[in-house]
Parts: structure tokens; sequence; C-alpha cells
């Protein structure tokens, strides 16, 4: 791992959040003289939190103090297009992100998850299988607690669990993972990447940018987008070890993990072992399959026993806003799945579900193409109530495709809505497609505004 000199370096970090915070206190420890600029106002917290260690800061705006830096650190929430970032980059400076200044300190072997969809779900499982099997492991990344926060404990951990955004990725250069884990790509933030999928696929491809012959790649053998990068990966002279995951085909001649007569199948060096029936996975639908198809992969190129990796597999009980069962009230089951911020986790998550369902869509558009999920909604749904700043856009592209097409102002409302339209048997579905930044501070704070609403009823 690179060690860059940061003593008595002058660091600007761009974005007062969770991890700017972070990041900055780190520097700090390590010797330099971080300094904070936030376009915003910083919240209260993170203020007296950079006055106590002594971190000058700027909020409500950068001045010219923002752009005097050895390098600059920048917040995930930060666009590369934001003017500042744009000014260091055209100067020829350096921005990095803040999972890589962290991976600087580090000394524990990374597991890295990335993908549009079940990152978080993953990086969650891997977590609950590394507690069964007993190892000391920090999780963090972009799931709650940031990389930097782990570092100065790290050294006395066997494995970093780190969940990883495309956003994150964009300003690495030596960030190295032990294993990488690329579950898929689908259209997603593409106000970020110029509208460009093939711009906003290759920094997902950027996890596997520094890996070598002594590391591991598992990645998702029915992704065409993963696929085509993986044929490329292996001209290279010193790729990663790969590992397959398929819920689609019997993978032959290479290794990885495949489903036969309803059975899970793990290969490795092109033999196979019979993990485990699929009936015995915990967690619901296809999308789950793979996520504990690439749980089970990352664990055994661990050196995880299979029968730890069964009890994993078996126990696990997913994360809270994905498909996170609410309450029965009256005999309809209320979902929420306000994590569902692109149009292909909505896609799995009517996928998931037999019954007749009431739909929530809506919040911020990023870009989307509500009509990919036509069939699906003729096939299972016969209401939408749509909610926020994307309402025009899904009427307009799905109100002639549904039967009953509703719009709210707020989400009490949308759930008093739905609960006169839904019987018994029936499934009420919050899956937005939409960031929640119109109405709500993030998406937990949507999907806890659903669970009041729910439990007002």
């Amino acid at each position: 791992m690179m060690m860059m000199d940061v003593q008595n370096k002058h660091i600007v970090v761009i974005g007062g959040a969770r991890s700017g915070l972070a990041v900055a206190s780190l520097l700090k420890r390590k010797g330099a003289e971080p300094f904070v600029t936030d376009r915003n106002e910083l919240d209260p917290s993170v203020r007296s939190a950079l006055t106590g260690q002594g971190i000058p800061f700027e909020q409500g705006g950068h001045t010219e103090k923002a752009e005097q830096a050895d390098f600059a650190v920048i917040s995930p929430g930060v666009p590369t297009q934001a003017p500042l970032v744009q000014r260091y980059l055209n100067s020829g400076q350096e921005v990095f992100s803040e999972i890589e200044v962290a991976s600087w300190f580090n000394r524990a072997p990374i597991v890295a998850v990335t993908g549009s969809n079940g990152k978080t779900t993953v990086t969650n499982w891997l977590d609950h299988t590394w507690n069964l099997a007993g190892i000391e492991h920090h999780t963090a990344g972009n799931i709650g607690y940031a990389f930097s926060d782990t570092i100065d404990t790290a050294q006395e951990k066997q494995a970093v669990l780190l969940e990883v955004s495309s956003f994150q990725l964009d300003h690495i250069r030596s960030f190295h993972p032990r294993i990488s884990l690329l579950l898929n790509i689908t259209p997603d933030h593409l106000d970020r990447y110029d509208h460009d999928f093939n711009n906003y696929a290759l920094a997902k491809f950027r996890i596997t940018e520094n890996q070598s012959s002594g590391d591991w790649l598992i990645y998702n053998y029915d992704d065409k987008t993963i696929a085509g990068h993986v044929d490329s990966l292996k001209k290279k002279e010193d790729a990663p070890r790969l590992l397959a995951f398929s819920i689609r085909k019997e993978l032959s001649g290479i290794d990885g993990a495949f489903v036969r007569d309803q059975q899970i199948i793990l290969t490795f060096n092109r033999e196979e072992e019979i993990l485990m029936p699929i009936s015995d996975v915990n967690l619901s639908g296809k999308h789950n399959l793979n996520n504990g198809l690439a749980t089970a992969l990352a664990a055994r190129a661990s050196e995880i026993k299979s029968d730890v990796i069964r009890e994993s597999l078996s126990s696990f009980e997913g994360v809270e806003h994905r498909l996170e069962q609410v309450r029965t009230v009256g005999g309809v089951r209320y979902v929420n799945d306000s994590k569902a911020t692109n149009i292909n986790a909505v896609w799995y998550a009517l996928d998931s579900f037999n019954v007749p369902l009431t739909l929530i869509l809506g919040g911020r558009d990023k870009g989307n193409d509500y009509r990919e999920l036509v069939d699906q909604i003729r096939e299972k749904v016969h209401t939408v109530i749509a909610i926020g700043e994307a309402t025009p856009m899904i009427e307009e592209q799905l109100k002639a495709i549904v039967p009953h097409f509703k719009t709210a102002g707020t989400m009490n409302e949308a759930v008093r809505m739905a609960k006169r339209n839904a019987k018994r048997g029936e499934v009420v579905l919050l899956s937005p497609a939409c960031s929640s930044f119109d109405m709500y501070e993030n998406y937990q704070h949507r999907g806890n505004e659903f669970k009041k609403a729910v439990n007002r009823l």
C-alpha cells in the first residue's frame, strides 16, 4: 500500500459531512494541516468536533483559502463537476477521495464491495459472516462509518469490510482491495457522469485498478457490462484471481458459485462442492440469491469454512430500509424499500412479490426511465402513488398503464391513500426509484417517515 507523507502538508477537505470530518481528523492525527470547506452550513456537531481538534473550517461558501493546498480531499457528496474541484483539477493539483487517503494508513486487508444495487446488503452480510466466523474486523465506507474512522484501530483487526460507491472510486490512486466484489452495473447517478453510462461503469471498474495476482475479484457473470470488463482484465499480465457468480447458468471450467437442481454449488480449483439448498437462504428474491452467492465467495476467498457460510446464508435477516417488513394492518403488509433509489432496485423489489401491490414511487429524479418498470407494473401493481419532485414525470410515463394513478403531497397522505386501496393479502410497497433530497435528509429519514405513517394507521 502506498504511504503518502502528509506531515505538515496543507490539505483542503471539500465537504464537511461525515466522511469529510473523519478524513480531516485522520489527517490532523497524522501531522497534516487540514482545512475544511463546505458550500453549505455545517452541522453543529461537526463544527464543535473541528473546533475541539483545532481544525480550521469555513461554511456557507468557498473563499480563496479553499484553493491554497498541497492537494484536496473530496467527500462523496461533492460532484467532480463542482467549480472548486474543477479549479484543482484544471491547475494540475491532485484530488483524492476519503477512501484513498484512509487506505494510505491502513494495514488490514480490504474486502471492498461496489455495484449499483445490493452493496449495502452484501457489506452487512459479510459483516454477519465475519462475526459468525469470529474474525476481528471493521465494517465501514459508504455504510454509516467512514473508513478514516477505523484507521487507528485497523492495525489490530484482521479485515476491513468496505462498501464503496462510484463517487469514492472516482478519485483513487493506490486504493487496493485484497478482495473486490462487483455486484452489478445498471444506470444510476448518470447526472454525475454526463449522462453517459460508460463513464459510470468505468468508475465502478476502478475497484480492480490496483489489484494483482495475489488478489481476488468476485463478479456477476450474468451482467454483460461486468463480463466485458472481466474479459479485458484477463489479458492483463498480473490480473487478480477471478470468482464468478451466476443464478442463470451453470458455470463450467471457471471457479465461482452457481445453482444446479435448487442447490448452491461452489467451485474452487475446478472442484465442486454442494453448499446448501437455495430454499435455506433466509432472504427471498433472486437478487438476494445473487447477494448470497457473492457473500459466500468472499467468505471462501477469506478461508472461512463452509459450515459458517451456511449458517450465515440461512440466518442473515437483511438491512433496514431494504425490503423491510414494517407491519401488517388489516391483512395488508407494508414494506419499506426506501433504499431503492434507482429503477433497477425497484424492478428487483417488484420481482420479489407475487401478490397485488400498491406502489409508492417518487422523490428527486436522477434521470430515470420509469417505463422500464411497465411489465412488472402491468403484472402486479394496481395502484401507483407518486410523491415528490418526480411526480409529473412518473405521471407522464406510468398513468396510462396502471388501473389507479394517484399523487400525494406527504408520506402520511400516501400511506393513508394506500390503505384505502389495498385489500387483505396485498402489499403496500414504498420503493421510490429516486433520491430523497427533495423532501428528506436521506433515504433513512424517508424510510423512517414511512414507518411512522404506517404505525399511525
